[in-house]
């Protein structure tokens, strides 16, 4: 578990899975976050517990951001669930929180490190993430019909 404080500001990046505040977490996610809207508290559990998590906390403590991490630690990642409160946007903290997670993955010297996003493409492209040079070669499993 790592500790990142970046700037004087007050706000610090944690890796400490214990200090995530996953009532919180799951709030924000299946309420305000279009790719995760209705999403249960269990799976925000689950995938927490899962994952490399990564939290942003104000000066005061208190949780106001959230990303995950899957990963092999060894050749690839999968950025997901980048979430700042409304009420501390516009602050760089989706930019410091992406960047921090670049930084804490470059050791592993992974293969790739992938995310998804409709309308952050600006934030990532600051700490060097950019279009897949070959989209055409990836897949996804679709699930079944019904389910």
């Amino acid at each position: 578990m790592t500790t990142y404080r970046a700037h004087d500001d007050g706000y610090e990046i944690d890796t400490d899975p214990a200090r995530l505040d996953l009532a919180r977490v799951h709030d924000w996610l299946s309420t305000d976050a279009y790719w995760a809207l209705g999403r249960s508290r269990e799976t925000v559990e689950r995938a927490a517990r899962a994952s490399l998590n990564f939290g942003v906390y104000a000066p005061d403590g208190a949780q106001v951001a959230y990303a995950r991490v899957v990963t092999d630690q060894v050749t690839f990642a999968w950025l997901c669930d980048v979430y700042v409160a409304p009420a501390h946007r516009g602050k760089g903290l989706g930019v410091r929180l992406a960047g921090t997670i670049r930084d804490h993955l470059a050791p592993y010297n992974l293969k790739r490190v992938m995310l998804a996003t409709y309308d952050a493409h600006a934030v990532y492209e600051k700490v060097g993430f950019g279009p897949l040079p070959e989209p055409e070669i990836l897949m996804a499993l679709r699930p079944a019909e019904g389910t």
